[in-house]
């Protein structure tokens, strides 16, 4: 577990409900989720499958807005944003390891990594998206397109897009679960650098007992309920 605990807090969401229609009729994925992270904690959600974690993750990330409730980013409120708005809060400050990869196929690993960095318009996009690439085990894989890597390596093409742009809050569902136990390590070492070295907040979803133990907390998800914290 890191040593410090930050104080002032980046996220908010008190009595969240997310509901969808399905042809049974309305269902609850969340129910009155409350939580606050602080800016550089790291935070582990975990719970069975089906119990809400991805929908939790999107709606914390801004991704989508909840049914009923409030959900605050850096204080800003997020239901009262349409989605360009809430794209350029989360531009440069917000990176993403989703299972689904959103790779664009026709750029190659280096070109997707670089893309976030040219639209926030870092200086040496090339080369610091080279180095993320390199660190994680990409550099012989650079000119690549996505079709021509396999899962894992599309996968890891995804980590260094979001690490690249060293963000202040990094989203991650299941981040080393597709990974050999090396590549995984390797993933898991840049993760808590980030928290520790850069005050990243890190928001995990994680089945892997090891990681969520080094995060600050642990926050369980059962049937769309937070049953208790540690």
């Amino acid at each position: 577990m890191p040593e410090t605990m930050p104080s002032s807090t980046v996220i908010e969401a008190h009595a969240v409900c997310k509901e969808v229609t399905s042809p049974e009729g309305s269902l609850t994925i969340l129910d009155g989720i409350d939580l606050d992270i602080k800016a550089g904690e790291a935070v582990a959600i975990v719970g069975a499958s089906g119990s809400g974690k991805s929908t939790l993750l999107g709606l914390l990330a801004g991704l989508d807005t909840p049914s009923r409730g409030r959900i605050a980013i850096e204080g800003t409120e997020i239901a009262q944003l349409d989605e360009d708005s809430r794209a350029r809060l989360r531009a440069g400050r917000v990176g993403f390891v989703f299972q689904a990869f959103h790779l664009l196929p026709n750029l190659t690993a280096l070109e997707n990594v670089m893309l976030p960095l040219e639209l926030g318009q870092h200086e040496s996009a090339e080369a610091r998206a080279q180095d993320f690439l390199e660190r994680v085990g990409l550099g012989a894989r650079l000119h690549h397109y996505p079709k021509q890597l396999s899962g894992g390596e599309q996968q890891r093409v995804a980590i260094a897009r979001a690490f690249a742009i060293e963000p202040t809050i990094l989203f991650a569902d299941e981040p080393t679960g597709n990974l050999d136990s090396q590549t995984g390590h390797r993933i898991e070492e840049l993760l808590f650098e980030l928290n520790q070295e850069r005050g990243t907040t890190l928001v995990l979803i994680t089945h892997d007992e090891r990681l969520a133990e080094r995060c600050h907390r642990i926050l369980h998800l059962d049937e769309g309920r937070m049953v208790d914290a540690a």
